[in-house]
């Protein structure tokens, strides 16, 4: 081939190529994903999905994740054994499932009066608190991602009213976290059903009473159908986390724009999933009344007894596991000091 030819075979190479999407370029990296939650359930169930979308997005289709949903490949509370194992590439959680194994990931997870959202994000990506739960992640071979934050929850389902501290007394309850360590000092039996077996457990008096998470969710697995009595406010997780957890050794074998893309796409995640969840809490709260459901505060008693319940389960949790005393501190410190902005802030006759 003359010289000149040559030439216009290259550039006729490099306009080809230059008309492909980049991501044609590069041979795409595909991973599977799975959640702890039903793709069907309302917010977090879609949570991965947006996630993997917006992986898709931000690296050109250079990252494809393919979602699954609960029990696809592993049940639901056994994800987090399987990515760190490797069988899994990637999971989808509450942190606090994880509990049993790193016990500030109950903290972590949710903080029973606890800081409010917005509080709980400033600590977590500017207060030190990821830092912190990815030194206890980091001997099970596995990254965490922070990527999805819950707005307070409620109270929870209840068969029955509550009038006084007494009346948890014995309740079978579905509640999970410190929460249910809480509750259990209350004089509750508590069990930690997987999200898609409330309904069926709860119809089926396996249990009394089941909190899960905000209206939207929980007026979204039917509960309203059976219990008659819905309590607030969510004192057990005023703010809660949903991550993102990756194995260690596919992580570091990314790319690091890859992994900044995962990182950039759960803040994306957070921001959605919050305005997404605030707008749709009344309409949710609307429907359980409008199916015959009692929607309530509990008693100030009520409270005050799991307030003083929670303090004990912390304090107790905190000496015995240093990680867990250590963002117990930080988190605590960090409400104190941090929370004086809001405190100012705050308007007169407006209620949080």
């Amino acid at each position: 081939m003359k010289p000149t030819f040559r030439r216009i075979a290259a550039a006729a190479a490099l306009t080809a190529a230059a008309a492909l999407p980049t991501g044609a370029l590069a041979q795409a990296k595909n991973y599977d994903l799975q959640s702890v939650f039903g793709l069907q359930v309302p917010s977090i169930g879609q949570s991965p999905v947006k996630f993997a979308e917006r992986v898709a997005l931000m690296t050109n289709n250079e990252v494809k994740i393919k979602v699954m949903g609960a029990g696809e490949v592993v049940p639901p509370f056994e994800v987090f054994g399987a990515v760190s194992s490797g069988a899994l590439a990637m999971g989808f959680d509450w942190i606090g499932y994880w509990a049993s194994k790193i016990p500030v990931a109950n903290l972590v997870g949710s903080m029973p009066f606890g800081p409010e959202p917005e509080l709980f994000m400033a600590w977590m990506f500017k207060g030190g608190g990821l830092e912190i739960i990815q030194k206890a992640y980091d001997p099970h071979n596995v990254k965490i991602i922070p990527c999805h934050l819950v707005v307070p929850e409620a109270g929870g389902w209840f068969n029955k009213e509550i009038k006084t501290p007494a009346d948890l007394k014995g309740l079978k309850m579905r509640i999970a976290g410190l929460g249910a360590k809480a509750m259990e000092k209350m004089g509750a039996s508590v069990q930690l059903v997987p999200a898609g077996e409330i309904f069926v457990s709860l119809e089926r008096g396996r249990i009394e009473a089941a909190e899960f998470s905000a209206p939207q969710l929980d007026f979204g697995l039917g509960l309203q159908k059976i219990a008659k009595h819905y309590y607030f406010p969510g004192w057990h997780q005023p703010a809660s986390w949903d991550s993102i957890i990756v194995n260690m050794n596919v992580w570091k074998a990314m790319p690091v724009k890859h992994q900044q893309a995962m990182v950039e796409a759960c803040y994306a995640n957070i921001t959605w999933n919050t305005v997404d969840q605030i707008n749709a809490q009344v309409d949710a709260i609307e429907k359980v009344e409008a199916a015959g459901v009692k929607v309530q505060r509990f008693p100030a008693p009520v409270l005050e007894a799991l307030r003083k319940a929670s303090h004990e389960v912390m304090q107790e949790e905190a000496a015995k596991d240093p990680l867990f005393k250590e963002a117990y501190l930080s988190l605590t410190a960090y409400m104190k000091r941090v929370g004086r902005w809001g405190q100012l802030q705050a308007l007169p006759g407006t209620t949080n």
